[in-house]
């Protein structure tokens, strides 16, 4: 009994022992549970959520970095490319003999036109007569005259380029010369013309352009072509042109403004680059070769006190139907009674006496032909046109001493017209006799009226600089294209990426990108619930709620 009962508290005992243990364990275990510092990180538990939020932040810059890498490697990238663009343009010269049109081809780099006149970029150019003075009495006949022109610009221009293709017309010396009720009658007739040419036109590219203009537009493919067009002015060339019908001087000025003021009316600025160029450049409508032999033809029949012509080769006879001859000449009987003496002193002395005419009306200080204010030349010129055939036609090398002209001129002058006849044969005759006069002709202007002595070696002779021709046409065609006089042509699309509107689109880009990345974080931070770790006494576990903001 006792020992049954000493099992039964043994028994009893051992179950208590276990009782008290799992009470033991059991209070530990809520001891555990709710120690302060399970209690704090209970209550902070979000921290964990802050570390996601710092990671999901991170993530979001990285992104960002790498779309900014993106952006600047696109920008580089563009930047170190050549954006090239084609384009076409016309220009047609109403000159005094003829019409002429040009089709050019050239390229845009980086917001810069490329040109070369001397490659196949050169499309092409083709000449009618006669020009268009020549239609005073027939306006008209004049848009119908460019008909065959044109024709020839479109089998050089793509169709599809034809649009944006700029034609222009810009006619000289011989509309000029015209009354202004007819030269807009003839402008009128060619717009109408040109208006359905299919190419780009406005109204305003047909017009009759200043003569100083074109001594402007010369001197740029002069100097152009020497590669002096956008440095130092000093460096430039001036240009003397003598063309059939006028006369064009051109010269840089930037030296001569210090020492000599420059009237407005003769002063022309020219942009090129970076830099500004100061021109003198005016016309001498009535003293170009062909007017002015006319002109003094007429003059010794006018005196009739002696009938001599001194700037025709001996032996020469004056034929009043086969001479192309100012109608004032063509209506007089005593051209035929002129008697040419090929003298040559006098020839010059005549010359001079036409370029002298109307001195005494100078309004100047001084004048050094006519009536008219010339500077003092200064520096490097090219003589061109008439200057260039009659070096040409006597043999003479570009860079020839005046005096070289001077004692060939001489020489052809005094020569009988028998031997003139069979040492140049099939040469025409009506042209062939006016050598002996351009020669006296260029000797008094660029020696006895400008002042330029006869070993001076400034001068030099030339139509053609390193393959480009010197038409003025093609000055016009640079100017144009570069923004020189007629504001800025070059197609908006070429300035995305290039030139300094190209950076400035570039910030803009990167500026936008930073907006968007900013924008993104905030909305997203804001859509984002916070969110709480809790512990919930009736479930006995941990639970994650959302919390009000």
């Amino acid at each position: 009994m006792r020992r049954s009962n000493a099992r039964v508290a043994a028994a009893a005992a051992v179950d208590h022992s276990d009782l008290t243990t799992e009470n033991n364990k059991m209070n530990k275990s809520i001891k555990l549970k709710f120690r302060p510092d399970q209690l704090i990180r209970s209550t902070n538990l979000f921290s964990r959520n802050h570390k996601q939020y710092h990671h999901s932040k991170s993530k979001l810059f990285v992104i960002g970095f790498l779309i900014l890498v993106l952006v600047s490697s696109c920008y580089l990238y563009l930047s170190s490319r050549k954006f090239v663009l084609k384009r076409y343009r016309i220009v047609i010269d109403g000159g005094s003999t003829g019409s002429r049109i040009h089709v050019f081809e050239y390229v845009i780099e980086d917001r810069a036109p490329v040109f070369d006149f001397g490659g196949k970029n050169c499309l092409g150019s083709m000449r009618i007569s006669p020009g268009l003075s020549a239609f005073a009495e027939d306006p008209e006949g004049a848009g119908v005259s460019l008909l065959e022109l044109l024709t020839f610009a479109r089998k050089r221009v793509p169709e599809k380029e034809w649009r944006k293709t700029e034609v222009r017309l810009m006619a000289t010396a011989g509309l000029r010369m015209l009354d202004l009720g007819v030269q807009e009658l003839i402008l009128e007739s060619c717009r109408n013309v040109l208006r359905g040419s299919g190419f780009e036109f406005r109204d305003g590219w047909a017009s009759v352009i200043s003569g100083s203009d074109e001594g402007v537009y010369a001197w740029v493919v002069a100097n152009y072509a020497l590669g002096t067009l956008g440095g130092d002015p000093e460096e430039t060339t001036g240009i003397i042109e003598l063309g059939g019908a006028s006369a064009q001087v051109c010269i840089i000025l930037v030296t001569f403004v210090s020492r000599e003021p420059i009237p407005a009316e003769f002063s022309q600025r020219v942009k090129f680059g970076k830099l500004s160029y100061n021109l003198y450049s005016h016309s001498l409508l009535h003293f170009g070769q062909n007017i002015a032999f006319d002109l003094l033809q007429e003059s010794i029949v006018a005196d009739g006190t002696r009938l001599v012509d001194p700037c025709s080769p001996k032996g020469y006879e004056h034929n009043v139907m086969t001479e192309k001859l100012a109608p004032t000449l063509v209506k007089n009987d005593q051209l035929s009674s002129l008697q040419a003496s090929g003298n040559f002193s006098e020839c010059i002395s005549a010359s001079l006496s036409l370029l002298q005419k109307g001195k005494d009306e100078c309004a100047y200080e001084k004048c050094y032909i006519g009536s008219t204010f010339i500077p003092k030349l200064e520096g490097k010129f090219l003589a061109t046109e008439n200057f260039f055939h009659t070096s040409k036609f006597f043999g003479l090398s570009p860079r020839t001493f005046l005096y070289e002209m001077k004692v060939a001129g001489q020489k052809f002058c005094e020569e009988d017209w028998s031997n003139l006849k069979m040492k140049y044969p099939g040469f025409p005759e009506e042209d062939l006799h006016r050598y002996c006069f351009s020669s006296a002709y260029i000797v008094a202007l660029l020696h006895d009226s400008l002042g330029i002595a006869l070993d001076d070696e400034r001068i030099g002779y030339a139509n053609k600089v390193n393959d480009v021709p010197l038409d003025w046409a093609l000055g016009a065609f640079i100017l144009q294209s570069a923004g020189g006089m007629d504001g800025d042509p070059l197609d908006s699309r070429s300035s995305v990426f290039g030139g300094e509107e190209s950076s400035s689109t570039l910030l803009g880009l990167l500026a936008f990108v930073l907006l968007l990345l900013f924008a993104a974080y905030f909305v997203s931070k804001w859509r984002k619930p916070e969110m709480k770790t809790i512990y919930d006494l009736e479930k006995g576990k941990y639970i994650v709620t959302r919390v009000a903001r």
